[in-house]
């Protein structure tokens, strides 16, 4: 069980680690990593306060084969419900947050959320697989568990370009802090669940699957490099000296703070 455990754990461990690498200015702390990590394991079962009712009302079926129907479900069954959720607990860690004052601090953040969830998750799969758990943890290692670091990265991108960005473009970079992950994450549980299809599908759905991967790594590396670009960019920059308070300045009209002079026109000869 031990042993189950930590294959659940340590590829979410290992990306969160790599990541925090990539902070090379006023690195994150430990603290509020760990709460990120924990949030993360929140978003996990709270995404079927969404997943459990949208199946109730027909959204979505499990296990029903076909091409439409493994899009609804990996709409409305996962992709949806888990970006939501996640976004969601990354808003309630950011909003009052001092310590995130940079660009990259979005990505890192978002990535310790997602590696939160990706984690609990895992244990999950794996405790259901007991029989082939060491088959089924490679696997995942290999492509869920980055492709949830992948839908971060996307998340926490979007998401400090809303907080530390254009003014005009908040709203906008705020809705593609949900829509650019559900999107990325809706494709790649589809194409997964379209492995199965006869005939040429299931070959096409094979390659793109693939195809999507490799993209959304190069996109992620883009990504996080952009944001230490613009970092750099605000710590390189020349800083003007701090100009003081017009409070502080004396109002030299004011006569009460001139203090009285003596009166050099006075009579200073002595009688002789």
């Amino acid at each position: 069980m031990i042993w189950i455990l930590f294959s659940a754990v340590l590829p979410a461990l290992v990306l969160v680690f790599l990541i925090y690498r990539k902070d090379q200015y006023r690195k994150e702390p430990a603290r509020q990593l760990v709460k990120a990590f924990c949030y993360g394991c929140l978003a996990a079962p709270a995404s079927l306060l969404l997943s459990t009712p949208a199946e109730a009302v027909g959204l979505f079926t499990l296990g029903t084969d076909g091409v439409a129907a493994g899009f609804r479900t990996a709409l409305f069954g996962a992709a949806l419900p888990e970006e939501l959720f996640k976004l969601a607990f990354l808003w309630l860690l950011l909003r009052r947050n001092p310590d995130y004052d940079e660009y990259v601090d979005g990505i890192v953040y978002a990535v310790c959320v997602g590696m939160g969830f990706a984690a609990l998750e895992n244990i999950g799969y794996l405790f259901q697989n007991m029989d082939n758990w060491g088959t089924v943890g490679t696997l995942r290692a290999i492509f869920s568990v980055p492709a949830h670091f992948f839908f971060a990265v996307a998340m926490g991108y979007f998401f400090a370009c809303g907080s530390f960005g254009d003014p005009a473009r908040r709203s906008v970079n705020y809705a593609l802090a949900l829509l650019v992950p559900v999107a990325q994450h809706t494709a790649f549980d589809w194409l997964a669940f379209c492995f199965g299809t006869p005939g040429i599908l299931g070959g096409l759905a094979i390659a793109l699957f693939f195809g999507l991967y490799i993209l959304m790594a190069k996109r992620s590396r883009q990504r996080v490099r952009a944001h230490l670009d613009r970092d750099r960019e605000i710590m390189d920059a020349p800083h003007l000296p701090d100009i003081p308070d017009l409070a502080d300045v004396p109002d030299l009209t004011d006569p009460t703070i001139i203090p009285d002079l003596p009166d050099t026109h006075s009579d200073t000869s002595v009688d002789a």
